[in-house]
């Protein structure tokens, strides 16, 4: 793995932690270059020396890696420009456990595609529902972000969801957007190039792949 660029984002494909840090390099137009690695695949030598967990993904900065998505975000953000959080620092707070939420219904979405059995896929979608309920009711009654009118970093870290979440409605008899206000959030965020730009461009066929190989309940019943 080479050092020449200043920032490396090294990733999976498919994986929506890694999108995230994607589209706030995309939303401040900062240069950055993408390793991606294979999920299930012996990780080589260079990736366990700077990701002490195993997992993607980890931002390279000058050769310094930084791990975890999160707080990949976190130094986006306070590095450069413009800043996604709110610089109240309760509204900050409030919306980086949101941010939380996102991780959580990101597992329930995992959850449903992969389980193997039609309980399981019902329990992950009846939950993954639910949470977006609780979401739908923190938005702002104005249009069209989780703030209103200013995309912040929250809207970062829901996105992949929304991408994810389009595309099994797309590809199955699914329908996550039952609240207006998630609707319309929803196609905000798919509208904008940060992103779109955010995911290699054989995006959907890689997800499908994922899906099939995954050999769920959902692949294999809807």
């Amino acid at each position: 793995m080479s050092h020449a660029n200043r920032l490396q984002l090294v990733s999976f494909k498919v994986c929506p932690f890694a999108q995230r840090a994607a589209i706030a390099l995309q939303e401040k137009q900062v240069a950055y270059e993408t390793e991606y690695l294979i999920p299930g695949e012996e990780q080589p030598d260079w990736f366990k020396s700077i990701s002490p967990l195993g997992k993607v993904p980890v931002l390279v900065v000058n050769g310094t890696p930084v791990f975890e998505s999160a707080v990949i975000l976190e130094y986006l953000d306070e590095v450069y420009a413009p800043q996604l959080h709110p610089a109240d620092p309760l509204a900050k707070a409030r919306q980086r456990a949101w941010m939380e939420m996102a991780s959580e219904l990101f597992g329930k979405q995992y959850q449903m595609v992969t389980a193997k059995e039609q309980a399981g896929f019902e329990t992950a979608h009846k939950e993954l529902q639910a949470g977006l309920e609780r979401v739908a009711a923190a938005l702002s009654t104005e249009l069209p972000f989780f703030n209103g009118e200013i995309f912040a970093l929250v809207d970062v870290a829901f996105a992949p969801l929304f991408v994810r979440l389009n595309l099994l409605e797309q590809a199955f008899n699914l329908n996550f957007n039952t609240h207006p206000r998630i609707s319309t959030w929803s196609q905000a965020l798919l509208a904008k190039a940060s992103v779109q730009n955010s995911v290699v461009s054989n995006f959907e066929e890689v997800f499908m792949l994922f899906l099939k190989k995954s050999d769920g309940y959902l692949v294999n019943n809807l």
